[in-house]
């Protein structure tokens, strides 16, 4: 294992105290990394009494406020341009890193045009994980995918619950898009949007995707829903169309993998019905039909999008005409 030494500062946003044991606990895995992060630094979205009680009950770390308008991207924006360590590390407030998470998933900074890195997320489900739940969706309660890397690889993108990258590219490239991410009920790509525009600042600078660099994430019952399943694919198809008409200008398809994907579901569903076919489970069936229902509320959001897109731009025509 290479043990170069890459002076780190780890990022932990947090918003709610219904949230507090899940913070102390991930504080507990950033604190017990194998290798030391130089600071580690939690930013509180717009909620004093917590700031307060972070301030007063947790030693040993650094808390913020966050200084942009409410959601997950300023608050993460607060802490990262704060650090000065030449890397920055960004977890979510409700993960178990293993210990050696950090130590893995900075080896590939060893190559300096590697501009950012993410590990694998193993969805850690408060209840028994649904039947219907495909390998292919787990994205959608924030878990790494079947179809993801299985060795350490280049990739587009990673995810902002596991995420490093170098701080002069994540300056250069202004940060998350505040007002493009997580609030509330809404969920936007900012961390693909993040992803795509350090790539475009940066000369030949690519991510890695590093699956032995594990942290588990929390996936309450109300999420093992299938109503909150089909909401939240809906909202990726929306969010991904919004995401690419951000980046008409980007000299690389900003969608390439958003196709590649979908290409490769019905293969999915295949498999899956196959593998019922065969004896390995009627579970199997579940999973087709989750992959079918998955997919076709992504288009549904997609093409809601489009065309509220295209109203809006044939509405500020006619402003503009008058």
């Amino acid at each position: 294992m290479n043990h170069t030494h890459l002076p780190t500062t780890i990022v932990i946003p947090t918003y709610s105290e219904v949230r507090w044991d899940y913070l102390t606990r991930t504080l507990e895995c950033a604190h017990a990394q194998t290798q030391k992060p130089e600071e580690i630094v939690v930013v509180v979205d717009h909620n004093p009494a917590m700031f307060d009680r972070i301030k007063r009950e947790l030693p040993g770390i650094t808390v913020l406020q966050n200084e942009y308008a409410q959601g997950v991207s300023g608050n993460r924006n607060t802490g990262a341009f704060y650090a000065q360590t030449p890397l920055i590390a960004f977890l979510d407030d409700d993960i178990i890193a293993e210990p050696d998470w950090l130590e893995r998933q900075i080896e590939p900074f060893a190559d300096p045009e590697v501009i950012g890195t993410g590990g694998f997320i193993q969805p850690a489900w408060e209840g028994p994980a649904p039947k219907w739940m495909p390998g292919e969706f787990l994205w959608a309660v924030g878990g790494s995918y079947t179809g993801m890397p299985t060795e350490t690889a280049p990739i587009r993108n990673v995810w902002s619950a596991n995420m490093i990258v170098r701080r002069d590219v994540f300056v250069a490239a202004g940060g998350f898009r505040v007002g493009f991410g997580k609030l509330g009920d809404r969920n936007r790509p900012e961390d693909t949007d993040l992803c795509l525009r350090m790539s475009e600042v940066s000369d030949n600078g690519h991510w890695v995707y590093v699956p032995g660099a594990v942290i588990q994430h929390e996936v309450p019952a109300e999420r093992a829903s299938f109503k909150f399943f089909v909401k939240r694919c809906y909202a990726e198809g929306r969010g991904k169309v919004q995401m690419g008409s951000l980046h008409e200008e980007n000299k690389n398809d900003a969608l390439g993998a958003e196709k590649s994907y979908i290409w490769s579901l019905p293969k999915a569903v295949v498999k899956h019905v196959g593998a019922a076919a065969t004896g390995k489970g009627a579970d199997h069936l579940l999973r087709a039909g989750g992959v079918i229902a998955g997919a076709a509320a992504a288009g549904v959001g997609g093409v809601v999008e489009t065309v509220s897109k295209k109203r809006a731009g044939r509405r500020n025509e006619s402003e503009a005409a008058q």
